[in-house]
């Protein structure tokens, strides 16, 4: 089988700052990623570079056999993406802003409308479908986010923190959705920083740190290599050595000096 996603020698620079130092990567359809990495590690520009956001890197990325540089709306149609932090059109009602979202996928009106009332009954926002966003708490904006992201049943995935401002309820039904969506075939890559969901999401883990891949695998290999029971460690281990060690400890000594 063919990756859907291959990087090979991926360099992006901010300035004089390299910030990617050769990332190599081959992603296979129906593969959960869990893409993670301390904050500065290179993980949102990976991403933005996947959603074709940043067109300036060195090295080369191919997407479904075709290249990003060169096929860059081709491959931005098959691509679903949930940032982090979006500034979504708040004077708009969801139902308003995903028609247009429908509308830049070239989806029809009749199939748009009926998902946005699907999607949005099933993540609990039914009675919301027609107020205007700017009421909104950021867990209700989130999950207009995500409707976003699925709403043209992209092949690829692409997740930034998706469980941001999520209750509890909506969290388990995010977390089984990406095993199905996977089962199903699509490709997810997932970042975030909670490391016990990304521990049961993914199919195979990669750690970045300082823009290069640190550790790549499943957690079951993953465990046997660094010898540690937890995702929480091995990513504290790699990723901050002894600087975590005692910190607790230094800012109590703090607040009671």
């Amino acid at each position: 089988m063919d990756p859907i996603i291959s990087i090979r020698n991926l360099v992006k620079y901010y300035g004089s700052k390299e910030v990617l130092k050769g990332i190599n990567l081959d992603i296979y359809p129906g593969q959960v990623i869990g893409y993670i990495g301390p904050n500065g590690a290179g993980k949102s520009t990976t991403v933005k570079i996947l959603c074709g956001l940043i067109s300036d890197y060195e090295g080369d990325v191919t997407i479904k056999g075709m290249d990003l540089k060169q096929d860059t709306l081709k491959i931005k149609s098959i691509i679903g993406y949930v940032p982090e932090l979006a500034e979504l059109y708040d004077v708009l009602t969801p139902f308003e802003f995903l028609s247009f979202m429908g509308a830049l996928y070239q989806m029809s009106p009749e199939l748009t409308k009926d998902r946005i009332e699907r999607i949005l009954a099933a993540l609990g926002l039914q009675a919301n479908l027609n107020q205007r966003m700017d009421t909104f708490s950021k867990g209700m904006k989130q999950k207009v986010l995500i409707a976003s992201g699925i709403l043209h049943n992209p092949e690829i995935i692409i997740l930034d923190e998706p469980l941001s401002g999520l209750d509890a309820n909506s969290v388990i039904i995010i977390k089984d959705l990406i095993q199905r969506l996977a089962k199903e075939g699509k490709t997810i890559f997932y970042c975030s920083h909670m490391m016990d969901i990304v521990e049961k999401v993914s199919e195979k883990i990669v750690l970045i740190d300082g823009g290069a891949i640190v550790a790549n695998g499943t957690f079951a290999e993953l465990k046997t290599q660094l010898g540690e029971s937890s995702l929480e460690q091995m990513f504290a281990n790699l990723t901050a050595g002894d600087s975590l060690s005692g910190a607790a400890d230094n800012i109590m000594d703090a607040m009671h000096s």
